[in-house]
């Protein structure tokens, strides 16, 4: 091969061999992010679910319970799963929270769910943020 050709062919995997690394983190990153953000819209959805079952808790009132224990497995599960400090953080907010509702439920009392949902809201913004 041509010295000519032979060094911008060097430098061009010596290039690549710099630049690889950088982009395996970048997507490495980005998909943490992506499912940080699944995991999110998981666990809003769950919340959700344990709000429209508390709301007609008088058609199907064990429903309630089975969307709050689907909540609780599926916070079980992030948490054990995670590596974020900030997504725990979250996430031992939000299991505190509907603990607290189970807590009411289990006094036959009418749980207040807004904390929950802003306790959902908060793992959203550090999955998005």
């Amino acid at each position: 091969m041509p010295s000519s050709i032979a060094r911008p062919a060097a430098l061009a995997v010596a290039g690549l061999i710099v630049i690889l690394p950088l982009s395996v983190v970048s997507c490495s990153a980005a998909q943490k992010a992506l499912d940080c953000g699944t995991t999110a819209v998981k666990i809003t959805g769950d919340v959700a679910d344990v709000t429209s079952a508390y709301h007609n808790a008088s058609n199907d009132s064990a429903a309630a319970g089975r969307a709050l224990q689907k909540l609780k497995n599926d916070l079980d599960q992030v948490g054990r799963n995670s590596k974020s400090t900030d997504v725990a953080k979250a996430v031992a907010d939000l299991q505190k929270q509907a603990d607290k509702v189970q807590q009411a439920v289990d006094k036959k009392e009418v749980p207040d769910l807004k904390p929950l949902g802003d306790a959902a809201g908060n793992l959203t913004s550090v999955c998005t943020g």
